[in-house]
């Protein structure tokens, strides 16, 4: 089966390592194999990277898209995670699932374990200033 992908005018995504970028009106791609697919809101620029968590996002959405360089992602993967871990053991369960589903090849949804890993973050920095 398909995925269905619904573009809003001028949103982009990421398909198979190639950006592309809509153009004026709503459009609807079907992608018919399986190649990595990161639409906009999910996408975490370099430079936008600001927090120890979102460099482990970071790490895990090269890995996705960029595949070809695997090994180098998953060594900074590995790296980071130390380091959140030192930092914040409270932060355990949600690396040792996500650490589970790179492990597995299951790099989409360690992205989304990413997300909950820095809304995880946010909640213990709150009161930090």
């Amino acid at each position: 089966m398909a995925l269905r992908l619904t573009l809003k005018p001028h949103e982009r995504v990421i398909i198979g390592g190639a950006v592309i970028k809509n153009g004026e009106s709503r459009t609807e791609l079907f992608i018919s194999n399986e190649v990595p697919v990161l639409r906009e809101p999910d996408v975490l620029s370099p430079g936008s990277v600001q927090t120890p968590c979102e460099r482990v996002y970071l790490a895990i959405q090269l890995m996705y898209v960029d595949p070809e360089k695997s090994e180098t992602h998953i060594e900074t993967f590995r790296a980071l995670v130390a380091d959140v871990l030192e930092a914040a053991p409270s932060c355990r369960l949600l690396i040792e699932d996500m650490v589970g589903l790179v492990g597995a090849g299951r790099l989409y949804q360690a992205l989304k374990s990413a997300r909950a890993l820095i809304a995880h973050e946010k909640e213990l920095m709150k009161d930090v200033r």
